[in-house]
């Protein structure tokens, strides 16, 4: 999916956090997404994913003013922070094969594998830790074999082994051609993946650059 961001401003009681953002990636970019906490990072993602309301003709999906599309279509999302309750056991099993009808394939193993779920993969979502909870929520999200994957945050609580294991399912997926949406603060993990990066600060200011120029 190819994406167009055209002058995007934002603001929250009167503080600009998006100011004329202005960008476009093409269908199988890897963007990452760069900036201490506060400079606008979930924000944008907020945007692109229409949880908070934006002017339109300032963001499109596909050549389309993404405030005309009812619904997202191969979209898959992890947000940074997690809310996931429920007043009755679910588990890990439960939660992915919810995601996924053909649980018994290779695609559903690979991503068990690489993720490591295995040995968590009957307990009760509400017994994990946080780190084990986001990767049941990555799973989750790559299991509807997404065109468009954003993940913000996605290394937070996650040990040095699961992040390379996410690594490795986001290179496979960069070769599928799939676009990816990064926000990070360890951007040594996606470097070699990465085509363009957004570097955001106070006040709304932006620098957006291909990855080569980067420094």
């Amino acid at each position: 999916m190819n994406i167009k961001v055209n002058n995007l401003t934002f603001a929250y009681t009167q503080k600009i956090v998006l100011n004329k953002l202005t960008f476009a990636i093409n269908s199988g970019d890897f963007l990452t997404i760069v900036g201490k906490n506060g400079s606008g990072k979930s924000t944008f993602i907020k945007c692109l994913l229409k949880l908070v309301k934006i002017a339109d003709d300032t963001i499109f999906l596909n050549d389309q003013d993404i405030n005309k599309i009812q619904r997202f279509q191969n979209v898959g999302y992890v947000p940074q922070r997690i809310e996931f309750s429920y007043e009755f056991p679910i588990t890990v099993s439960e939660v992915l094969s919810s995601a996924y009808l053909h649980r018994k394939d290779a695609y559903y193993t690979s991503v068990i594998n690489a993720l490591d779920l295995n040995t968590f993969y009957r307990e009760n979502v509400n017994t994990l830790s946080g780190g084990q909870l986001q990767r049941v929520f990555i799973a989750r999200a790559l299991l509807n074999h997404p065109k468009l994957l954003i993940l913000d945050e996605p290394t937070v609580g996650v040990d040095l082994e699961n992040i390379k294991g996410v690594v490795k399912i986001l290179t496979e997926l960069k070769k599928q051609g799939v676009t990816i949406i990064i926000s990070t603060h360890e951007i040594e993990y996606v470097r070699d993946l990465t085509d363009y990066f957004l570097s955001m600060s106070d006040f709304g200011e932006y620098r957006f650059v291909e990855a080569g120029k980067w420094n």
